[in-house]
């Protein structure tokens, strides 16, 4: 994009700014960057922002409605669960470990798929073959069903849960940056660094991979609401996060029973799982659009 000026000559526009004018002209986008934001907000200063303590109980105040219905008291807005423990506390504090999976599970999923994609695209040949190879069979097998796999091995758990989900989403970097990769071997500034002499670390990380970090970027955003939606379904199982840890997931397995009885208990884990991947995935829907030229006006 580019900006008329005084003496009828077209500037340049600055990348961040031009970044930005095409990623606010999706609302999407704008209102789930703001959403993870506010939850960013929440899981750093949870001990300050949440009323009670996340495992705090009191059998007298157990299943206590939200505040706006019949039963309801203002000191636990969102009800308590059986054990009398606020909802909305752990919920606040839960944010802090749903966060914490997807940042992991993506930041080991990008640095080994990378790692991977880059060899893989770069030397071609056997390895080439070989890493695509068992790539595509981790992708013909159920995501969900792959973790459950891994997790019953390894045990149930937090960190082997999040080891299972960076599994099962490792293919899906490893093809990206292969391809990227190939397609950037072509161009003629590789061709250029290898004829002054740049050797094989040169070119694959200094001249290659920084030309290959867009759709790196789109893929984590959409990977860590990914990552959050798969250990919840683990944790939901018994196999991720284990009591009495505020997961949104195993907060969902433990009121499984109390569905009919105290809805609350039910719903609003529900809705902070629907609402912050949403919001990623909005994230990541704008983050594409800005960094795709095709898709720019």
């Amino acid at each position: 994009m580019t900006t008329l000026t005084d003496d009828h000559s077209f500037t340049p526009q600055h990348p961040l700014r031009e970044f930005w004018d095409y990623f606010s002209s999706n609302h999407g986008a704008v209102a789930g960057l703001v959403i993870v934001l506010a939850v960013l907000l929440l899981a750093a200063f949870a001990p300050w922002i949440a009323p009670y303590a996340p495992n705090d109980t009191d059998p007298s105040v157990f299943l206590v409605p939200p505040a706006w219905q019949i039963g309801g008291s203002s000191a636990y807005l969102l009800g308590t669960d059986a054990i009398g423990r606020d909802i909305l506390s752990r919920l606040i504090h839960g944010a802090r470990l749903s966060l914490a999976i997807g940042l992991v599970v993506v930041t080991l999923s990008v640095v080994i798929g990378t790692i991977l994609g880059l060899t893989a695209g770069y030397f071609r040949g056997v390895f080439e073959v070989a890493v695509m190879r068992i790539m595509d069979i981790i992708l013909t097998l159920p995501s969900l069903l792959l973790a459950i796999v891994i997790v019953a091995i390894l045990g149930p758990g937090l960190m082997n849960a999040m080891l299972a989900v960076a599994v099962v989403v490792l293919p899906h970097y490893v093809r990206i940056t292969r391809a990227a990769v190939i397609a950037e071997m072509s161009r003629d500034y590789v061709t250029a660094a290898r004829m002054n002499g740049a050797g094989h670390l040169r070119l694959m990380f200094s001249e290659v991979l920084p030309n290959c970090t867009a759709p790196l970027i789109v893929q984590a955003s959409l990977g860590i609401s990914s990552a959050i939606l798969d250990a919840a379904a683990l944790g939901f199982l018994g196999l991720g996060a284990q009591p009495p840890s505020p997961e949104w997931g195993t907060m969902l397995a433990d009121a499984r029973e109390f569905v009919l009885r105290a809805w609350w208990v039910v719903t609003f884990p529900g809705l902070a799982i629907l609402i912050t991947v949403l919001a990623f995935n909005l994230l990541g829907d704008g983050l594409r659009d800005a960094f795709d030229p095709k898709l720019k006006r």
